[in-house]
Formats: C-alpha cells, structure tokens, sequence
C-alpha cells in the first residue's frame, strides 16, 4: 500500500449473538462518525467473524491494527473495557478477560508472528458482554461503551499519527 501510515480497526464478532457484535458496532460508528469528521487517510474500518487467517489478511500491512472483540471475564461486569497490547511480540492483557471466539484472537497473534504478519503495533480493545445467545441488539451495558470506545479508539489513531509524523521527521515522539 502506498499510504504512508496504514491503520486498521477491526471489529470481531457476530452481531447477530447480541454482545458478541460489539466489535461491529464501534465500527459502524466509526463509519458513522467518519462521514461528518473524516478518519485520517490510510485508515480503513473492517468487520470480522474471529477466523485467524481473515484477521492476519486483515491487518496485514498496518503499521497499527485496533481489534475490538466481545469478551468474558470471570467475575464479569458487563461493559467493562480491557485493553491489550503488543509488546515483545505478545499480547500484554491489562484484565482478565478472554475473546468470546475463545483463542481465535491469540491463535491470530501467534500465527501472523510466525509467518512474520503481525503489525508491528497491536491494540486489541476486549469488552465484556452480558448476553450472547441469538438475538440482535446488545445489552444496555455494552451498548453504553460503544461511543465512549469508539472516541478512544479515534485519540489512539491521532496519537499514532502524529507519534509516525514525528518519527518520519526526526523528532522523538511520545
């Protein structure tokens, strides 16, 4: 690709198992938001059902990928946000959630770093759900964290930036 910074934000999931769609629907907002107040070019919005192989291909080239996946954690408090990062080739979890596609996620991370796939900068936003059976429609406590993650995930696309503009100028970045 020849964008200079590559950014992709891939929600995970299904949104036809309720919370399991979470990552859906921060990037319909995205997208939605987008359209008044444009995504800095280079960044593209994608949906996903889990599989490992359709993440790497998403991600691949990114010099950032954001994933956001429905999780479940033991104790839950549905709505709470966990944020993972890469780093030293591993995610590094804050919380003690797991994807609600069980390993689908870390078997991504683990494949796409021994094909040499993975993006150098990896942010992966788990949220936990409440309710997965079939049905549309999250939960009211989920559904509470999408606006509020969405604009984090827009101020980690901006610090990127001008983290990637200050390396490619010279200067150190934060």
């Amino acid at each position: 690709m020849n964008v200079a910074t590559r950014i992709a934000v891939i929600g995970v999931g299904n949104e036809y198992r309720h919370d399991d769609g979470v990552g859906w629907a921060v990037v319909a907002w995205l997208a939605e938001r987008a359209e008044q107040h444009p995504l800095p070019g280079g960044t593209v919005l994608r949906v996903c059902d889990g599989d490992p192989a359709r993440l790497i291909t998403l991600w691949e080239g990114a010099e950032l990928a954001i994933v956001v996946d429905a999780a479940h954690a033991h104790p839950g408090r549905p709505g709470r946000v966990h944020r993972l990062s890469l780093e030293s080739d591993r995610l590094m979890p804050t919380g003690g959630a797991t994807s609600s596609h069980g390993l689908g996620l870390g078997e991504a991370v683990e494949l796409a770093r021994e094909l040499d796939r993975l993006p150098p900068r990896l942010v992966v936003y788990a949220v936990e759900g409440a309710d997965g059976s079939l049905g549309t429609g999250l939960s009211a406590a989920v559904a509470a964290t999408v606006a509020p993650l969405a604009e984090r995930i827009v101020a980690d696309i901006a610090s990127h930036r001008a983290s990637a503009s200050a390396t490619r100028s010279g200067v150190a970045g934060p």
